[in-house]
């Protein structure tokens, strides 16, 4: 929430500049993701409110910036082609098919938030953390490519003009923070360039031309009842679409946030972030909107233009929402050219370049993951190639430690002990068994864990293995070094896993 007590006067100014700056950077996004959706575009440009708007107030990150995005976009496509279909095969008109479309959509929003919510209450925002950082790298690269390659549209049947204008943007995005960073550089772009091109009456693609945001003046949300909302064989049909919009909301958003933690040093709630999505998608769905989540570009635009409190996400919302709805002659003028250069200087930003410095250095495997991540994000989706970065890591990492070793010797009493190094887990469970000399071992053996540990239940049951071997042959097993988590494992294990304290100074265990 707004703690007003940390906010000096230079706080207050950076936020509102740089939400002013955001404000006018997402529409262009939000139209563009509502025609891919198949969806009006005052249904993004809701989304971008409404979105940005609750996680301004209640996210995990201070200053991130929320709304439609492309990856949430191309879920909706799947479930607007098998709803269209489906609804068309009734004989409907077409007003009527799209109309329904667009419920389906707010249905399948609505219970992807609330499967966000129950992931951020269940505390499984958490495991972002086990994203390796050439993961995290590769998406940065991957989508600061894919940002940069997403404006090449824009720039199909253009003339020099529109060229010209994306180099001075740039170039003022460029040179003025070196000089004073008392305003955003992107909000001078904006004004400056959108004056010229007014004042000069050059031939450049302007907002107006992607679409008219007249048509949406004072067309504030208002609350929609999902006609479906309570139709099992609707509620069906889209569960599916839902799981995979909250699971690549969730990822894109927390990995968003990781970005921005590096960015100012400072940590957010992962699975706070993950109840505000929920909730703020919940609210799009009953207000309107489609299914959105944090937006890494504009989310960068705010943190370089100074914007690094809530008051500049909720500026953003705000600000978009008033310029749509009052002031949508002022947007009608603005170059589309301007938004493209800054989205450049943004994916020069975003990109991680000290990664390329380092990719020489860095484990092959680390290399493997960081280019596969970069490439499955770009030709893809980043869902599916933070998946694919965190799949590879845990292989790569199982195969390196799928060995455990064992050092021997014989005490006094001629007790022959099995000194264990390494970890029990289901790579090493299979290899575990050829460490031991069944046949030739002595009546009394021992296996010491002091330097070993027992993770999981295939650890367990080569444990397990190994001592009704040492039983079916005649001999004792104890079990030496056993930690308290080690135990707990134990105690669930199979009928040759009993155990008791034996000496409680080595805390021994053994089996009988």
């Amino acid at each position: 929430m707004f703690d007003l007590k940390k906010y000096s006067s230079k706080n207050i100014k950076n936020d509102i500049l740089s939400g002013l700056v955001v404000s006018v950077a997402l529409v262009p996004e939000a139209v563009a993701f509502s025609f891919i959706a198949g969806v009006s575009p005052i249904v993004g440009l809701y989304t971008a409110f409404i979105l940005g708007l609750v996680t301004a107030i209640i996210g995990g990150k201070a200053g991130m910036i929320s709304g439609a995005t492309g990856a949430v976009a191309i879920v909706l496509v799947g479930l607007s082609l098998k709803a269209n279909t489906l609804l068309s095969a009734q004989g409907l008109e077409a007003e009527a098919v799209t109309m329904s479309v667009l419920h389906y959509i707010l249905l399948a929003t609505i219970i992807a938030g609330i499967i966000q919510i129950a992931i951020g209450s269940l505390k499984l925002g958490k495991f972002i953390r086990l994203v390796p950082v050439p993961a995290i790298h590769g998406f940065v690269n991957g989508l600061a490519i894919v940002i940069a390659t997403s404006q090449f549209k824009f720039l199909e049947g253009q003339g020099y003009i529109m060229y010209i204008l994306i180099a001075l943007t740039m170039f003022i995005m460029y040179a003025l923070p070196k000089v004073t960073k008392a305003i955003p550089a992107g909000l001078v772009a904006i004004i400056i360039l959108t004056l010229g091109v007014y004042f000069t009456h050059a031939n450049t693609l302007l907002l107006s031309d992607l679409a008219d945001m007249s048509q949406f003046a004072g067309q504030l949300p208002h609350f929609i009842m999902p006609q479906n909302i309570l139709s099992l064989d609707a509620i069906i049909m889209v569960l599916p679409y839902s799981v995979i919009i909250a699971l690549v909301g969730v990822i894109e958003s927390l990995l968003t946030l990781s970005v921005l933690d590096e960015l100012s040093n400072t940590r957010g709630s992962a699975n706070k972030e993950c109840i505000a999505q929920g909730t703020g998608n919940i609210a799009c769905g009953f207000f309107g909107g489609m299914a959105g989540c944090a937006m890494i570009g504009q989310s960068i635009i705010n943190y370089t233009s100074g914007g690094i409190g809530r008051l500049s996400s909720f500026t953003a919302a705000v600000g978009l929402m008033i310029l749509v709805v009052s002031m949508s002659s002022v947007l009608n003028a603005i170059p589309v050219a301007v938004l493209v250069g800054i989205m450049f200087m943004v994916s020069i930003g975003t990109f991680e370049w000290s990664s390329f410095s380092r990719l020489n250095k860095m484990p092959k495997t680390d290399a493997f993951v960081m280019l596969t991540v970069t490439i499955i994000t770009v030709v893809e989706d980043l869902a599916v190639a933070v998946i694919a970065g965190v799949i590879i890591s845990a292989l790569a990492f199982a195969w390196k430690h799928a060995k455990i070793f064992s050092h021997t010797h014989i005490e006094e009493d001629g007790t022959k002990v099995y000194e264990l190094d390494g970890p029990l887990f289901f790579g090493s469970a299979s290899t575990f068994g050829d460490n031991f000399d069944i046949e030739n071992d002595p009546p009394k053996v021992v296996i010491d864990f002091k330097e070993a540990r027992v993770m999981d239940a295939s650890g367990v049951e080569a444990i397990d293995a190994i001592t009704k071997k040492y039983e079916d042959a005649g001999k004792n097993l104890l079990l030496r070094h056993l930690s308290e988590d080690c135990k707990h494992i134990l105690k669930k294990a199979g009928p040759h896993c009993a155990y008791e304290e034996d000496d409680p100074t080595y805390k021994v265990a053994f089996n009988y």
